[in-house]
């Protein structure tokens, strides 16, 4: 039976997310801009999805949620929607090791100046480096909650003291694509201006996310056209998205055991092959989220053990899944300083609620096998 280990790519749908989809579609496929009755029931699902959100990151009444096609839109979104009503220029800060959905619209933002904040070893925003780059210009602050490749928690709470002490006007953005559900998050005590969510990281369906964004923020909608999402994101709302992101929502089990699972991998690894290292922070460590450890196994590629383990119909990633197919070495290990052959060698492994301590066993065993045989023939 196969051993799913690539979440952080995407993960399966849940039943219940499924369910409700298919509800959706077969009985609540009425327009929530129409104003008959069972209209008005598809749009107080809306209403519910939205308070559902909300509450999940304690966000208080001055929040407000926009529904999107995903984790990239709702940053394009946020950093482009709310950058294009700025005037007079000014600097972006973003995360060395950002996914690109948020780096290259940082980029993408005419008369600004993009800066990357450099990472540390451990793949943390290097604070007293940001501190130098926190200049009364800066227009605005982008930060992932969690490293997709790494699993490292990212310094808010610093990020935001920071912010307030040299340049408070600047909006602070979080990508929670990769944290959401999974590690904790209080709008409030953030006090980030907005926050992206993807339904299909957390077992809901592909192509529905959402922003999360201060009442008091001027955005500028990036799609126009029927005035939808309160004239910030036109387009029919995906009722089916979004009810499935809703149940996958109501039904994570925020209570599980990912951080024992992942341990026991770790621990596993290292049995098998002492010569594994981590890439990131100690797996246990508070900066370290659950779901995430980030291994090297040189001498031993990470594309040739990638295929070897799916040989075994196991399934891992050695990435951003949106990167896989574009460069060799990661962008976020190098912006750590890891060394070229340890980075060359960088496997990631990212888990769910569902994934078991036998299957690391298993995954383990396998490694094992096959490092035997990879690790005798080297590249030259």
């Amino acid at each position: 039976m196969a051993i799913y280990l690539d979440n952080s790519a995407t993960t399966r749908p849940c039943e219940e997310a499924i369910l409700a989809m298919e509800e959706s579609m077969r009985e609540g496929y009425f327009n929530p801009s129409a104003l008959y009755a069972p209209a008005l029931m598809a749009e107080k699902q809306l209403r519910t999805a939205r308070e559902l959100i909300l509450g999940s990151l304690r966000a208080p009444a001055s929040y407000r949620v926009i529904f999107t096609a995903g984790g990239t839109e709702a940053d394009n979104l946020a950093i482009l929607g709310v950058l294009s009503g700025i005037h007079g220029g000014g600097r972006i800060l973003y995360g060395a090791g950002e996914h690109s959905a948020v780096k290259e619209a940082c980029k993408a933002a005419a008369g600004f100046e993009a800066l990357e904040m450099p990472y540390d070893r451990e793949g943390r925003i290097d604070l007293a480096a940001l501190e130098a780059l926190l200049t009364p210009d800066v227009r605005m602050i982008c930060c992932m909650q969690v490293n997709n490749e790494t699993g490292a928690i990212q310094p808010l709470d610093e990020i935001r003291r920071l912010r307030n002490l040299h340049c408070p006007q600047a909006h602070f953005h979080v990508d929670g694509v990769q944290g959401y559900l999974r590690v904790p998050f209080d709008m409030k005590a953030t006090d980030a201006d907005s926050y992206a969510l993807s339904a299909h990281k957390i077992h809901g369906p592909k192509g529905v996310g959402a922003l999360v964004i201060k009442n008091t923020v001027k955005l500028h909608p990036r799609m126009v056209g029927g005035g939808q999402e309160n004239n910030l994101r036109s387009g029919t709302e995906n009722t089916p998205g979004i009810a499935g992101m809703a149940a996958a929502i109501r039904h994570y089990p925020t209570e599980n055991q990912m951080l024992q699972i992942k341990m026991h991998l770790w621990e596993c690894i290292k049995a098998v092959i002492p010569g594994a290292s981590v890439n990131g922070p100690a797996p246990d460590g508070p900066d370290a989220a659950p779901h995430i450890l980030n291994v090297s196994l040189p001498p031993v590629r990470s594309e040739t053990m990638l295929h070897a383990l799916e040989g075994e119909g196991i399934f891992i990633g050695m990435g951003s899944a949106c990167a896989a197919h574009k460069q060799k070495v990661s962008a976020v290990l190098t912006a750590m300083h890891t060394p070229r052959p340890q980075a060359e060698s960088a496997l990631r492994f990212s888990l769910c609620p569902e994934n078991t301590m036998e299957e690391m066993e298993r995954t383990a065993d396998c490694l094992k096998r096959n490092y035997a045989i990879l690790s005798k023939f080297q590249r030259r």
